[in-house]
């Protein structure tokens, strides 16, 4: 007797090897396709603020200094912060908006990346950020696609189609 499919397989786990294959190479994940992956990031996250702050009381959104709140400003670092180290370091490498391009973040030696070293990957983005965005501006420039945090904490955004 068969057992009758009960729909879509999961699809296979990823292989973290981030080498060519013989003859073939490693594609990086360049500026633009990169900048299209934060901005699908940047609406999620937006909108999970949106939903805490509803639920907190918090604005996190207002432009006015006599709503600021210092609480405000922790949470969305907190939730900004988890939302990037926990799924890049998570079995698929990436997080929605990377998925999303077809791109995973892994170690300079093609392995997944461990929590803390995805938290120094994402706090060493205040680096390249306040330099005038120019950490950012040497993706497009450099050999392997790398920003300024990415050679900080030695990671590589590959192309995974």
């Amino acid at each position: 007797m068969s057992v009758p499919n009960s729909g879509p397989a999961a699809p296979p786990p990823p292989v973290w090897d981030a080498h060519p294959a013989a003859g073939s190479q490693v594609a990086y994940g360049g500026f633009w396709i990169r900048l299209v992956a934060y901005i699908i990031d940047a609406i999620l996250i937006s909108l999970v603020m949106g939903a805490v702050g509803a639920v907190a009381g918090f604005n996190f959104f207002s432009p006015d200094m006599e709503s600021y709140s210092s609480s405000a400003n922790f949470v969305s670092l907190l939730i900004a912060w988890l939302y990037f180290a926990l799924l890049e370091s998570s079995e698929r490498g990436a997080t929605v908006g990377k998925m999303a391009m077809g791109l995973r973040v892994v170690s300079d030696q093609g392995q997944r990346l461990s929590f803390l070293n995805a938290t120094g990957r994402y706090f060493a983005k205040i680096i390249s950020a306040i330099i005038l965005c120019i950490g950012f501006i040497m993706i497009a420039f450099t050999d392997r696609k790398r920003g300024l945090h990415d050679m900080i904490a030695g990671t590589l955004v590959i192309k995974t189609r």
